[in-house]
Parts: C-alpha cells; structure tokens; sequence
C-alpha cells in the first residue's frame, strides 16, 4: 500500500471511528445539560429562577438544534414542574428538573412527596440564598432542606464533577436496591456559570454504563393496578418510613459500586463519598463542600511550602452522609476546622449544618480531634486564600492546645 493509500485509509478510520471522548469549553449548567442530554432523559420540565436557569436554556438549545430529543414542558412554576416530573417517573420515564433558592421551596410539597413515593428523580440545585435578604450568590440551604427526607445529596466542585455525578446519579437514583431522588448541588455562579475544559463522553461510553430505567411490577400503568401515594395512617406509615430508611443504607454500597464502575470505564471519578487532598501526613484538616475546594487548596499549598502541615477533606456526599469515611480520613488528626456555606440558626452551638453531622460522625472515636466551627461565603461573598489561612491558624491553635472555645461558631470575612 502507497503512503498516498495508508493515508487515505487512516483519515478514513478516523472519521469512522467514534472518539470516546469530546473535550468541551463549558460551565458547570452546561456540563450537566450534557448530561442529561447522554442519559437520555425522556420527560424535562423548566422553569426559570436563576442560577439554575442556565441548565434549562442549554437544554433547549439542544432539542431546537436536533441534538436531543425529549420531552420538554415549561410549566407555570416551580411547584407544577416537580409535580409533572414526578408523576412522569411513576410511569415509567427517565425525569430531570431543578430549581434555586426559593423556587426549590415553592416545590417542597412535591420534593417530600417524590421521596416518599420513592421515585428516583434526578434534580439539579443552583444553589443560591433564600430571601428575604435576597441575593443569586451561593448558599447551601436551599438543598439542604431535603436532607430529612429521604434525597440523596451530593455537592461538586467543578463542571467535570457535574457532568460526571449527574450520569452516576441516575445510575444509584434508578438502582431498584434504591429508588430514591437525588439532587446535585452546584454553587451559584462560581459553578454555574464559569467554564472550563470537560471531556464530554461518547453517547456509546454512556449507554455501557448507565442502564435505561425500569420500574418493574412497581410501574404505573392500567395493566398494572397498583397504589400510588396511598393514606395509610398509623396502619402502615412507620412500615413505609422504614422501607425507605433501609433504602437510604443500601445506597451507600450502590454509590460505592456505580463509582467503582465509572472508574474503570472513563478512568476518573476518585472516591465516592468525600476527596482527601495533602491528608497523609497531615495535623490538622479543614472540612468544606462544593466550589469552596479551590481557595482552600491554594492555602493549603501555600501553608505546605511554609511547613505546616494541613490537609482538606471534601464532602462529596451529604447524604447519604460518609461517616466512616470522614472517621477513616480525620482519626489521626489533632483538630478540624469545618467551612460551613450554610447556616442552622438556634442548633448545637449555633453552627452550620456540615459541622453538627460532622461532630455526631466523629464522637465515637476514641480519640476523636477537637472540632471547630466556621461560617463564611453566604450569599456568594468569597471565601479567600487568607480566610483560609486564618481559619487554619486558629485550628492549629487548638491542636497545639491553646485556649480556643469549641463551642463558639466563627463568622469569617464579616464586617463589624
């Protein structure tokens, strides 16, 4: 064969062959609309609140430039949009929605119901404040008020970690050993709408991965006269409570299992519950979720290239939440200095959300590291590198035994 011949064949291949992968300059609300996009979600509803916006517009794109095909309806809020979602996944379709703020509130009747229903939606959180004060910047509770409830919860940090947990998402969401609904929580604005590079997977890498869903004999449909969201009283509702609290324990090993997967199959995805980043040596460790990984990580390196010895543990999963897993990273550390973007006004010594769970996962240690409780970066104030640095200076105080109150809560960054 002539070079002029070998060349010709090789283009050929080339254009024949698929690339497994597609590298994308893209935000965190587009790299989940890729997402659903390679889920082949089969019914969308939309309606507009911002950050969370983003995602519905780049999904219309999709469908009116004939690269997704799918069900989209724009309803008149965001309550009637989980409510049609919701009824769309007992019948057997694959469902996306989300929301922001109080537009996730206006919803909540639906969100209760979609977990007790045991209905494995998957949602997207733009997280954003609650009014009244208003503001679009992130804050965490407005997904965290699901998380009684029976939601699955996970925060990420980049536009690959949103593409990536959406599909990973569906995958436990849809398990029968589950059938829960999970909500990926994407910080406002420093997530939602920043782009970088992410490798967007071939639909053929996905279908391999991601089976279609099947409700089983659990499907709604006249051949199949089951009950849907029955009154049952104190008859049957303690029994119906606990079926969905065995579900929530066996989503531990199904998220375990669906990262293992992953893994091997596009050779990314890390740990599935929380991210270790400088903790094999480490004295002491900060506790964060979501975008709040960046300025953390640039202190850490530069609070390393100064000798001391700090580490950061991120919580990937909020629920189900990683209790061993945080136990396992944090049982040889002096002191923990949790980073909450969230706020539980009235609770254990007035801390955010993160810190309270985190203090209950670690009192059965025998010797467990003190655990200090800092709030910052509401509303979509910054949490800077030298927030940080003073945020672990004080925890190194403690570690070194200095008199630090454990049971004060620290506001970082505001003004007096």
């Amino acid at each position: 064969m002539s070079p002029a011949d070998t060349a010709t064949t090789k283009q050929a291949d080339n254009e024949v062959a698929p690339r497994a992968e597609t590298e994308a300059l893209i935000s965190g609300s587009e790299a989940v609309a890729h997402a659903v996009r390679l889920a082949d979600v089969d019914v969308i509803t939309a309606y507009p609140i911002r950050p969370y916006d983003t995602v519905m517009q780049y999904v219309s794109k999709m469908i009116a430039d004939g690269d997704f095909d799918c069900e989209y309806i724009v309803a008149e809020s965001e309550h009637s949009q989980f409510e049609i979602v919701k009824h769309a996944s007992a019948v057997g379709a694959r469902v996306f929605c989300g929301s922001s703020g109080v537009g996730w509130f206006y919803a909540f009747e639906a969100l209760a119901v979609t977990a007790g229903l045991r209905l494995p939606m998957v949602a997207m959180v733009g997280n954003r404040a609650l009014d009244d004060p208003g503001a679009f910047g992130v804050e965490h509770n407005d997904a965290l008020a699901v998380r009684d409830l029976g939601w699955m919860l996970a925060w990420v940090s980049t536009a690959q970690e949103a593409l990536d947990t959406a599909l990973i998402a569906y995958r436990v969401a849809e398990d029968p050993r589950v059938f829960l609904p999970c909500a990926i929580s994407c910080d406002g604005a420093f997530l939602t709408h920043s782009q970088s590079i992410v490798k967007v997977p071939s639909q053929a890498m996905v279908d391999s991965f991601l089976p279609r869903y099947s409700r089983g004999d659990k499907q709604l449909h006249p051949d199949n006269p089951i009950t849907i969201a029955p009154q049952v009283n104190e008859d049957w509702l303690m029994e119906i409570r606990r079926q969905s609290d065995m579900a929530a324990r066996r989503a531990r090993d199904v998220i375990i299992e669906a990262y293992q997967d992953f893994n091997a199959r596009f050779g990314r995805g890390g740990e599935p519950f929380i991210e270790r980043y400088m903790m094999e040596d480490a004295e002491v460790a900060v506790i964060g979720m979501g975008t709040l990984a960046m300025p953390v990580k640039v202190a850490v390196r530069k609070m390393r290239q100064h000798g001391r010895k700090v580490g950061f543990v991120r919580v990937r999963w909020f629920r189900p939440f990683p209790a061993r897993e945080l136990q396992n990273a944090l049982a040889g550390v002096r002191a923990v200095g949790v980073i909450d973007r969230d706020f539980s006004f009235g609770s254990t010594f007035f801390s955010g959300v993160l810190a309270n769970d985190l203090r209950s996962a670690l009192y059965p240690l025998k010797n467990r590291p003190k655990i200090l409780s800092f709030i910052a970066g509401l509303g979509g104030r910054e949490v800077r590198t030298n927030n940080v640095i003073d945020v672990a200076g004080k925890v190194f105080d403690a570690a070194s035994g200095a008199d630090i109150d454990e049971q004060n809560t620290y506001w970082i960054g505001v003004r007096e």
